[in-house]
C-alpha cells in the first residue's frame, strides 16, 4: 500500500483517487502518524456491509438434535460449600 504525507496527498489528489479506483489504496500520514486511507467507493461499500449478529447466525443455523452434540460427563459436585 502506498503511503503519502498529507501535503503530498493534497497536491496529488487526482492520482490518489485514480489509484484507489484501480484497487490501490493509499495511506495518508499526518505528522508521521497514519491518519487516513483512501479506497475506492466500491471497496468502502463492501466494508460497510452489515455483518450478521451472533443471534442472527444462531437463528440461521439448522436445527441441532441432541445426538449432534458431544457426550459429556456430569458436572462435579462439591461436598461442602467452599465459603460460609
Amino acid at each position: 500500500m502506498k503511503q503519502l504525507q498529507l501535503r503530498d496527498a493534497k497536491s496529488a489528489l487526482s492520482a490518489v483517487v485514480e489509484d484507489a479506483e484501480n484497487g490501490k489504496p493509499t495511506t495518508i500520514t499526518k505528522h508521521g502518524r497514519k491518519a487516513a486511507v483512501v479506497i475506492s467507493y466500491d471497496e468502502w461499500v463492501k466494508l460497510k456491509k452489515k455483518l450478521p449478529t451472533f443471534a442472527e447466525l444462531l437463528i440461521a443455523m439448522p436445527e441441532l438434535n441432541p445426538e449432534d452434540l458431544p457426550k459429556r460427563k456430569p458436572a462435579r459436585v462439591l461436598r461442602s460449600p467452599p465459603f460460609k
